[in-house]
């Protein structure tokens, strides 16, 4: 797989990135079970074998199980952890967590931030992680704590960079006032369906256009070498075998999907990822599936190159109308 050199650091990454949302089987506090465990050898396996090589979790996916399994899965291989990025996420509080009756929350404190990084990396059984991301936008922050925690973090060595997920643009240039360190991604939904961080400079100035906050923020990321990364690339699946009564726009891009598929000659999971790999942003997309087969099928998508008329239609399909 093609590889970049990260905007602001001294990383390598693979083009895609993997997800690791559900790897760690239930959302509860049970142990995983071994049948959970052999699913991640071969799923972290299957994506070393297909060339990517970042891995992208959060403390709080399968409430913590996730970091364990990949943990274990890469003490499989031998010699890999210094050749492959781990990228950590925290912030989120879900309800519940420590005691029930209380509401899913976020949590920019500097003791938070601290205490969910040392226990990722105990879980992962690594000293770091390449890249540590705060989760969600915290109503609550104080900046100074998070700038005290990065420092901390950064000095100590446990963490190399830093960056965002689901953050506007003033959201981060507020944060950037505070820390010292930069802020290299912000990983935000983008697919084809959800296409608004793309649409926003087409519709521009056109009456009865918003969209929450997404205004100037791909543009912005892309001024700031900021990485765009894109979680539910696929979304969810839904581009690929439409119900029966699914809404017109989305029945009209799986069938072009599917026609664009035949013509290449890949997946149509291949087809979904290479609308995203050939924007010029860079968009970094994040694999997240539990079938080893289905990484191989998504990762053709670095060998597409979409046409300019290609990429359009995909996109006028979507959208259910065309461009202006």
């Amino acid at each position: 797989m093609k590889t970049y050199k990260l905007a602001n650091t001294d990383l390598e990454v693979t083009r895609m990135a993997y997800g690791t949302w559900h790897i760690g089987g239930d959302w509860d506090k049970v142990p995983p079970s071994d049948a959970v465990r052999d699913r991640a050898k071969g799923l972290i396996t299957a994506a070393l074998e297909q060339g990517i090589t970042h891995i992208d979790l959060a403390d709080i996916y399968t409430m913590g199980k996730s970091d364990l399994v990949v943990g274990e899965a890469l003490a499989q291989h031998p010699g890999i952890r210094e050749k492959i990025v781990l990228q950590e996420k925290c912030g989120i509080q879900l309800g519940g967590d420590p005691d029930f009756g209380q509401p899913q929350r976020f949590d920019f404190s500097a003791a938070h931030i601290v205490k969910s990084v040392e226990g990722s990396l105990q879980r992962l059984g690594t000293d770091y992680v390449d890249i540590l991301a705060l989760h969600r936008p915290d109503a609550l922050v104080e900046h100074e704590e998070v700038a005290k925690a990065f420092d901390a973090l950064h000095s100590s060595g446990k963490v190399r960079y830093f960056g965002v997920s689901n953050h506007t643009a003033m959201q981060i240039e507020l944060l950037k006032r505070y820390v010292d360190q930069p802020i290299v991604v912000n990983q935000l939904e983008l697919n084809l369906l959800h296409n608004h961080l793309i649409s926003d400079g087409i519709l521009a100035n056109m009456s009865g256009y918003a969209y929450n906050n997404v205004t100037g923020l791909l543009d912005y990321c892309r001024l700031n070498d900021i990485t765009v990364q894109a979680w539910s690339p696929v979304a969810g699946g839904r581009l690929f075998n439409p119900a029966a009564d699914a809404p017109d726009n989305i029945k009209a891009a799986a069938a072009l999907i599917a026609q664009l598929a035949e013509q290449y000659n890949v997946s149509k999971e291949a087809i979904a990822f290479a609308w995203l790999l050939r924007h010029p942003a860079g968009i970094q997309p994040i694999i997240g599936t539990l079938r080893a087969e289905r990484i191989a099928t998504s990762v053709q998508a670095d060998t597409v190159e979409l046409t300019r008329k290609e990429w359009y239609a995909l996109l006028e399909a979507a959208r259910g109308e065309s461009v202006p």
